[in-house]
């Protein structure tokens, strides 16, 4: 790999930890360990393939472009989390991983099966964390940030919801969310 290429690919994992926490492929690999997959399988489950995958952890490729796999990676790293903690066992991460893959995203209104309160309803980590996709498909933190600020002096409500829910973290979001119930 020549000094531009070198270059290419460090920029596009500095893009990658901005927009997704981490490089692709630390993520990438971490998915693969905690469930037991390889990367064709990951890829699978993601409705990728295996190249462009192969493309994202590399660091030839920066960022997801479809915002349905983006929520795909979401849902198998909660997914990764349960086995880990003991509360999903392997055979039920196997089921829940055909679901995650069938699954073509939705909006922010939509319920799903594997994210809704026993009242049906979207559970609120589960909308936060569809808010924070969207918003970090569209920019990177610092843009959101960048953005918020701009706003602040006219629109600070609209501000305030952009530096926490674009550019914060999730339990923050959810924290923010609930105090603002009551």
């Amino acid at each position: 790999m020549d000094a531009a290429q070198q270059e290419a690919t460090a920029r596009a994992r500095e893009l990658q930890r901005n927009w997704y926490g981490e490089p692709l492929g630390a993520l990438f690999r971490k998915l693969i360990d905690d469930l037991g997959l390889n990367q064709a399988r990951l890829a699978a489950a993601l409705g990728l393939s295996a190249p462009m995958l192969s493309q994202l952890m590399s660091g030839q490729r920066a960022k997801i472009g479809n915002p349905a796999v983006v929520q795909r990676v979401q849902l198998l790293q909660e997914l990764a989390a349960q086995v880990a903690d003991g509360s999903v066992s392997a055979a039920e991460a196997t089921e829940r991983m055909d679901e995650i893959k069938k699954s073509q995203g939705g909006s922010v209104l939509s319920n799903s099966t594997q994210t809704t309160s026993g009242s049906g309803a979207p559970t609120v980590k589960r909308v936060v964390r569809e808010i924070q996709s969207l918003l970090r498909s569209v920019a990177a933190a610092g843009d959101i940030i960048d953005a918020a600020e701009s706003l602040a002096p006219t629109h600070p409500e609209l501000a305030e919801f952009l530096r926490v829910y674009g550019a914060g973290r999730t339990s923050d979001a959810v924290a923010h969310y609930q105090s603002h119930q009551n």
